[in-house]
């Protein structure tokens, strides 16, 4: 190829850019249409419209699932009052009278954004403290999650120790006993067991 073939395009060999026309009169152009490579990128009404409705109806939906998983977690973290010993949206005591107003108390609780942990307060006030299928990680509650396994590794390591202490204490020999002829009655009995 020679040098002539690779020069920079001329001023007159150069194509305008579409957008050219807007900064050359001063940003408007006496086309008020925009170019066809420019219209693409802009969305029409119709497809934004769609888009929004879209989005809103997976947030509703997303907030509604999460509603009820909301309500089935914490439904399941408060005991039934009617003294069957279930968790409350397991309770299947026939007639329970407790059950269905706990149930709407959490479920009017969830609906109105309540956190978590002003429902388990709302429940412990009104029904106590048993009303939760689990004690609270605070105050004194805490020996209540501690102790067991702290019992349990006490266990162990003292079962531990004492079958080590066993195994370590050695039983004496007996004493010869009073027969007279006890290592010949002995060598005679290595040598019959040899192999």
């Amino acid at each position: 190829m020679n040098r002539q073939s690779i020069s920079a395009p001329t001023e007159a060999t150069r194509v305008p850019h579409p957008c050219a026309a807007l900064s050359r009169k001063g940003g408007i152009a006496q086309n008020s249409r925009p170019p066809r490579r420019l219209r693409a990128l802009r969305p029409a009404p119709r497809a934004v419209l769609q888009a929004v409705f879209l989005a809103a109806t997976v947030v509703l939906t997303t907030a509604a699932a999460d509603t009820a998983k909301r309500f089935d977690k914490l439904g399941h973290q408060i005991m039934c009052s009617c003294s069957c010993n279930e968790l409350l949206l397991e309770c299947n005591h026939v007639g329970c009278p407790n059950s269905e107003g706990m149930r709407q108390e959490l479920m009017a609780g969830v609906d109105r954004g309540d956190s978590d942990k002003t429902i388990f307060a709302a429940f412990v006030e009104k029904y106590g403290p048993t009303s939760l299928a689990a004690p609270p990680g605070t105050g004194f509650n805490i020996v209540g999650w501690v102790m067991p396994f702290a019992v349990l590794i006490v266990g162990v390591g003292g079962t531990a120790l004492l079958i080590r202490k066993w195994r370590l204490r050695s039983a004496p020999m007996p004493p010869p006993s009073g027969v007279a002829h006890f290592s010949d009655i002995r060598d005679r009995i290595r040598r019959e067991t040899e192999i």
